[in-house]
C-alpha cells in the first residue's frame, strides 16, 4: 500500500510516532542530513535546441469578436474569425471563411477564406482560396488565386529589391 506522504518527499521517520506523555519529556527530533539534489547536466545538443527553440506567438480573433482600432505588432501569425478593423505587420495572417479584416496588413504570408478590405502587403506569398473575397490596395511577392475567389482594387507586384530584403529579414 502507498503512502500519502511517500509521494512528495522521502521519509526516513518510522510510521509510528512517539507521543509524549505529561510525565516523560519527548525525545529530541532525528537529525537527518538535508538530500542533495542532483541535476543532471544538459546534454549539448538539447542545450542547443532549447536556445533556439522560439515560441510562435499566435492570436485568434474567435468567430462572434469585433475588434475596432487596434495596432497588432509582434505577432508571428494571425487567425480572423470573426471582424478586426487594424493595422497589422506580422509574419502571417489567416482569414477563415466568415472572418473579415478592414484595415493595413503588411506580412509574409497571407491566406484568405473570408474578407479582406484595405492595403494589403505580402512579402511571400499571397493565398486566395475560392471563398476569398480581397479588395482594395493589393502589392504581393508571389500569388494563387482559386477559381471562385474574388479580387479587386489596385493589385501590382512587389519589386525583386523589396523580395530580397524580405527574404534577408525572414
Amino acid at each position: 500500500m502507498l503512502q500519502k506522504d511517500s509521494f512528495f518527499r522521502k521519509r526516513d521517520e518510522p510510521l509510528v510516532r512517539h507521543v509524549p506523555s505529561p510525565s516523560m519529556p519527548s525525545p529530541p527530533p532525528p537529525v537527518h542530513p538535508e538530500p542533495q539534489a542532483v541535476r543532471p547536466e544538459p546534454h549539448p545538443a538539447h542545450a542547443v535546441v532549447k536556445s533556439e527553440e522560439r515560441k510562435e506567438s499566435k492570436l485568434t480573433v474567435g468567430p462572434d469578436i469585433k475588434m475596432k482600432g487596434v495596432e497588432i505588432t509582434d505577432c508571428d501569425t494571425l487567425v480572423v474569425e470573426g471582424r478586426i478593423e487594424a493595422t497589422l505587420d506580422s509574419r502571417v495572417i489567416q482569414i477563415a471563411e466568415h472572418g473579415t479584416f478592414a484595415g493595413t496588413v503588411a506580412v509574409d504570408t497571407a491566406e484568405i477564406h473570408g474578407r479582406l478590405e484595405g492595403e494589403l502587403t505580402v512579402r511571400k506569398l499571397l493565398v486566395i482560396h475560392g471563398t476569398g473575397k480581397v479588395s482594395g490596395k493589393v502589392r504581393y511577392a508571389r500569388i494563387k488565386v482559386e477559381e471562385g475567389a474574388e479580387l479587386c482594387g489596385e493589385i501590382s507586384m512587389l519589386d525583386k529589391a523589396t523580395n530580397v530584403a524580405a527574404a534577408r529579414r525572414a
